[in-house]
């Protein structure tokens, strides 16, 4: 029986093996999982650490934003990081110190009596955390890029990175019980543990056999390029100048800024609206229900995205119409959030306008292994950089706004308006092919 084009390819090492596959996406769904579990833990205490800290919105939001400061700054490092060395040595070194920084960041409320030195201090390790867990996300993508075959890195990438959602679940679920039951402190404990098992873990049983199976091929054939096993990796400078002038690329990043803008708001806000509008309901409640069907939507969203490229929609069509679903739908629910008043329906609409993201990851966020395939892990470093803009502006303003008016309303419509901006130009100059 012939072989597939695909299936040559795996054999002779240009993309991982079907089992490959199964490890990596096991180990990097639980990565995606430990990373936004850390990354969430402080938006799900910040009612309770601003209670005992004496903060009020203003700084609760500086805290909640300050991660993005340094998320901003690792992304291009990142990508480029990966592009080159590669992703299988960036990941678990980041994840070191992440987990560390998470595990230690009840102890730093301690160096200090004054709540002002304190805050500052907490921001700053916030703006560390940001800053490791930056390279997370480009070096997935150029892990994604370099071996995964472009027919299948849709599906693939809806399940990995639907381990956010997983982490934001787990943090919800068993950090809400840990916050009620023991305090915030033991909630940072217990995930930065998780994180520090998760990269030990990884780091030996995948990423080891990954090393092993690769390092023994690798042979130089010039001064610009390597050969690894039959793997071509072009070492040489992205073409930035022909990137930056083509329209797509700057619909990726707006669209991916947009979308993000949404996100992070709900990421951030979420136990705080809920805590505020519904002071009776459930913590364990609405910081699960959201994230548990977000899950399913973000893998359905890459399997549907697969099947239609497959059954010959082009990839331009295809991304169009998933990222179609992730902003106009987003946007849909937050004006609709916006006139509810019960706990059910605020409960309803919070979790579809999630769910809707969810579609994102098989959109705008697996994109630039469209366009740019060689340099995915780097060009995803610059879209993810202008994606995490939102995250201390969006997010801060979101505060300010509730201090001022002390209305949800205004947020979350004006996240809308942003939201449905951003598809209007992704739609327009957005596209599937390769540019670079």
């Amino acid at each position: 029986m012939q072989m597939s084009n695909v299936e040559e390819k795996e054999m002779d090492g240009k993309y991982w093996s079907r089992s490959e596959k199964k490890q990596w996406s096991v180990a990097l769904f639980l990565g995606c999982a430990a990373l936004y579990a850390c990354r969430t833990v402080m938006p799900l205490s910040i009612v309770s650490i601003s209670k005992e800290m004496g903060w009020d919105k203003t700084e609760s939001a500086s805290v909640l934003s300050s991660f993005f400061w340094g998320y901003t700054m690792t992304q291009f490092l990142g990508g480029y990081l990966s592009d080159r060395i590669g992703g299988d040595v960036v990941v678990p070194i980041a994840a070191c110190f992440w987990s560390v920084i998470t595990f230690w960041t009840p102890q730093i409320t301690y160096i200090s009596e004054d709540k002002h030195v304190t805050l500052r201090i907490v921001i700053f390790s916030r703006v560390l955390l940001g800053m490791f867990q930056g390279v997370h996300m480009p070096t997935v993508t150029s892990l994604v890029g370099h071996f995964v075959p472009p027919e299948e890195r849709s599906s693939f990438s809806g399940l990995v990175v639907a381990g956010t959602y997983g982490g934001t679940l787990l943090c919800g679920s068993v950090g809400s019980l840990l916050l009620e039951t023991y305090g915030w402190r033991s909630v940072f404990y217990f995930l930065g543990v998780c994180g520090m098992m998760w990269m030990l873990i990884t780091r030996y049983c995948v990423i080891n056999r990954h090393r092993q199976k690769y390092l023994p091929f690798i042979t130089v054939v010039d001064e610009d390029s390597l050969v690894v096993k039959g793997l071509h990796k072009d070492s040489r400078s992205v073409p930035w100048v022909t990137l930056f002038v083509k329209p797509a690329f700057w619909s990726l990043l707006i669209g991916h800024f947009c979308q993000n803008n949404a996100f992070y708001i709900l990421l951030s806000w979420l136990p705080t609206y809920f805590h505020e509008n519904f002071p009776d309901a459930k913590g364990w409640v609405f910081n699960v229900v959201p994230w548990i069907v977000t899950i399913p939507s973000s893998i359905f969203s890459g399997w549907l995205a697969d099947g239609m490229i497959k059954k010959g929609f082009s990839t331009t069509f295809v991304r169009k119409a998933i990222e179609t679903v992730a902003l106009l739908g987003t946007a849909t629910f937050l004006v609709l959030l916006s006139y509810t008043s019960t706990y059910s329906g605020a409960l309803f609409c919070m979790a579809m306008a999630v769910a809707c993201s969810g579609f994102h990851n098989s959109g705008i966020l697996v994109n630039p292994q469209d366009i740019a395939p060689k340099h995915a892990g780097s060009v995803f470093g610059i879209m993810n950089m202008a994606g995490a803009i939102p995250g201390f502006v969006g997010v801060y303003l979101a505060g300010h706004i509730l201090e001022v008016t002390k209305k949800w309303d205004a947020v979350f419509n004006w996240t809308a308006i942003v939201g449905v901006v951003g598809w209007v130009i992704y739609t327009a100059f957005g596209t599937g092919e390769q540019i670079i």
